[in-house]
């Protein structure tokens, strides 16, 4: 077996879990995920993924004070009343654009 070296990292529980219950369907042990994720940095010279502050972060509703939710909800009702509206199968098309689905 080839030499291996430790590395301790620090991560939110709940940011773990959910990871490793991923990686568990996958079939794929974390510290194979890790290595995977390494070995793309040295391919890629950089982190093998996109970077950026998303345009549009979207709300956390449970964080929401019920004034936020009010005022998104009648901004909605107010594009609805002046025809600012799209059917739902272009707005489907977007997001998985946007999102390369």
């Amino acid at each position: 077996m080839a030499k291996t070296s430790n590395l301790y990292v620090r991560i939110e529980p709940a940011l773990k879990e959910q990871a490793e219950q991923i990686l568990d369907a996958l079939g794929i042990a974390p510290s194979s995920a890790i290595n995977m994720f390494y070995k793309q940095i040295v391919m890629q010279r950089g982190l093998p993924f996109e970077v950026k502050i998303p345009q549009h972060v979207p709300l956390d509703m449970n964080a929401a004070t019920q004034d936020e939710i009010d005022q998104i909800l009648e901004h909605g009702y107010q594009d609805m009343l002046h025809g600012r509206t799209r059917p739902a199968d272009e707005v489907f098309a977007d997001i998985r654009k946007d999102y390369n689905l």
